[in-house]
């Protein structure tokens, strides 16, 4: 854990600050598809991310999902953050991405560091900064942008996130992330494959030039 750590968040925490988090924290590793984090739970662990990714996704009033952004290595979710120290109830779902591995600290040290460590609250608020950001970029896709513009900016953090040129989603799960029909999905992405900018093969995507 000790070299992973050092590695991820070496250059951002001081030495006293990485050795208790090996001392507190447990490492989690966990399969691609995996649900880290469940809308209407209680969270009583913080991740920090050391490989990997995560999809933090949200859903309305139907159980219709939106992706709102991805969590990658050296990261963690503000959203947990606010969970944490609020005691109250996840409004998120958590999705490994990829295979992802992640140390899980407990929520009673979120307060002490903020006090203790100097590095920790720097870190902690370019965390809300960064999701913020995100998330109004998120906003401003679905407010400004058409859905075919939203595809081809899925599709791009798609392979940015796995760093593979395949993706292996099917039409139904692209729909859900961004709030739509499998329908409406299908017709675009045939319309890509048209323009030459992916092949869709049986159980994947293959991007060309996106």
């Amino acid at each position: 854990m000790q070299e992973e750590l050092q590695q991820n968040y070496g250059s951002i925490f001081e030495k006293q600050l990485l050795d208790e988090i090996v001392t507190v924290g447990t490492i989690k590793e966990v399969a691609s598809g995996f649900k880290l984090i469940e809308i209407g739970n209680y969270i009583k662990s913080m991740p920090l991310l050391l490989s990997g990714a995560i999809k933090i996704l949200r859903e309305d009033k139907d159980g219709d999902e939106l992706l709102l952004y991805y969590l990658e290595k050296g990261e963690t979710c503000s959203m947990t953050l606010t969970c944490c120290l609020s005691e109250s109830k996840s409004e998120i779902r958590a999705i490994a991405e990829t295979e992802t591995k992640l140390i899980m600290i407990p929520i009673e040290k979120m307060e002490e560091w903020t006090a203790k460590y100097k590095t920790w609250r720097n870190f902690v608020f370019e965390s809300y900064h960064k999701r913020l950001t995100e998330l109004l970029n998120t906003v401003d896709s679905i407010a400004f942008q058409n859905m075919d513009e939203r595809l081809i900016g899925y599709l791009k953090e798609k392979i940015r996130i796995t760093n593979e040129s395949n993706i292996q989603n099917t039409h139904q799960e692209i729909a859900y992330d961004l709030h739509t029909s499998r329908v409406v999905i299908s017709r675009l992405l045939k319309k890509l494959e048209e323009l030459g900018k992916i092949k869709l093969n049986r159980n994947y995507i293959e991007i060309i030039n996106l």
